[in-house]
């Protein structure tokens, strides 16, 4: 499956949350199940959330860091995202290079590499 982009898109994998955060994915959605009628949404493999602002995914940076993950690292001379990902999808992608998703411009979604795109899930189609 893939997820759906809007705006801008904070991508993470599920498998890091499950790592940092207490109780895992499975917490994580019952703590924040009012954001999941609005704002994120997931496949198997990856949880979107977003905002509409820098500021606000600013927010979600400093949260998910305060957790231990990690954001932009330096590879061989290119900074590169490491435990999430930040996508503009209305201005063509990736902000930085991200190795483990790949996004489709036409249909503005993502999805884990090496998995098929298949369904699309968002706010608009569950």
């Amino acid at each position: 499956m893939a997820v759906k982009c809007e705006f801008i898109d904070f991508i993470i994998p599920i498998s890091n949350i499950d790592r940092v955060y207490p109780g895992g994915f499975l917490q994580f959605k019952e703590d924040n199940v009012e954001l999941f009628s609005m704002r994120m949404w997931h496949d198997e493999f990856l949880l979107r959330d977003g905002a509409m602002n820098f500021n606000d995914i600013g927010s979600l940076v400093k949260m998910w860091e305060g957790y231990g993950l990690v954001g932009l690292i330096q590879e061989n001379g290119v900074k590169k995202f490491s435990d999430y990902c930040i996508v503009e999808s209305l201005f063509g992608g990736v902000t930085s290079p991200c190795d483990w998703i790949e996004f489709d411009l036409i249909k503005k979604c993502v999805h884990l590499k090496g998995e098929s795109q298949g369904k699309i899930v968002g706010h608009s189609n569950g």
